[in-house]
């Protein structure tokens, strides 16, 4: 229910060195100032951050460990029956804790050797060529902060939650990281902001909300729909059409509620030759030759 890179809530860094991240009136955590001071508190962390070091380690409450370790059980749950398998063979590889919110710096650990990814960390809005760019290099921007006590299966903006359950499990898999490798390597090909929509659209409708499938069901593999309690019980019933690029990279979508059009893949190797190939030899004339398909 959110777009990765455009998040709700501004940040905004103040003369005296404070750091204030803007909540909107109708956040979960709007009126409780302990969670906005904590808020405050990551995002700076974020912003001190300088490449090539450590990422700084967020001092994470008793209550936010807890909001961590009850999604982490309902998902897994969820997972078995939703996920596909390769997301599951990731999970399984990473070995993500359950019972605490892991540091972005022990996930990279993690993740590193699986598949060469590592992540930074993310104050809030990213440049859209930044945040698909840099996955070219095998690098993943994400939050820290996570979601309100007070509703633990939601949120309003991409959190921790979705950061690492939904995109590292998915990137602890060689062959999704390849794909998220080669959204980057398209996002920094394409030259206009228009073939950069198309390619961020394209990576929206896959590896955000694909579904794909498998064993004579239909599977998630987007990290949308695997980090999100509600929209994993519902994506079935959506409107479910085949994997086709014009479509994927010209359909409007509304980031406020559950996703209502699915693209599916048949299989991995379809997605990666029908999606892989795309990203792979891209560039601003190809794109708007598929454009011009749909007018």
């Amino acid at each position: 229910m959110f777009e990765e890179a455009q998040y709700f809530a501004p940040v905004a860094a103040q003369e005296d060195g404070s750091v204030v991240v803007e909540l909107s009136a109708s956040h979960p955590g709007f009126a409780d100032p302990v969670y906005r001071a904590r808020r405050n508190a990551i995002a700076r962390l974020a912003l001190g951050y300088r490449p090539g070091t450590p990422i700084p380690a967020a001092e994470y409450s008793e209550r936010e460990h807890e909001v961590w370790a009850v999604v982490t059980r309902e998902l897994g749950v969820k997972h078995l029956q939703y996920a596909t398998r390769e997301y599951l063979d990731g999970a399984a590889r990473l070995g993500l804790p359950r019972e605490r919110i892991p540091q972005l710096e022990e996930v990279s650990t993690l993740l590193e050797p699986l598949t060469g990814f590592r992540y930074l960390p993310a104050a809030g809005l990213v440049p859209l060529r930044e945040f698909y760019g840099v996955l070219a290099d095998g690098l993943f921007h994400s939050t820290q902060y996570i979601r309100h006590h007070s509703m633990p299966f939601y949120t309003p903006e991409p959190d921790v939650i979705h950061e690492v359950i939904g995109h590292a499990n998915a990137l602890a898999n060689p062959r999704y990281a390849a794909l998220y490798r080669l959204a980057g390597q398209a996002a920094r090909r394409v030259e206009g902001e228009a073939a950069l929509e198309f390619v961020s659209k394209v990576f929206w409708f896959t590896m955000e909300f694909g579904v794909m499938a498998e064993g004579g069901e239909l599977k998630a593999y987007g990290a949308g729909i695997l980090s999100s309690y509600g929209e994993i019980e519902e994506f079935r019933g959506m409107d479910i059409r085949s994997l086709e690029l014009t479509a994927m990279g010209t359909t409007h979508y509304d980031i406020t509620k559950y996703q209502d059009v699915l693209f599916r893949a048949e299989s991995l190797q379809h997605l990666e030759d029908v999606v892989g190939g795309f990203w792979d030899t891209c560039d601003d004339d190809s794109i708007a030759k598929l454009v011009a398909t749909s007018v």
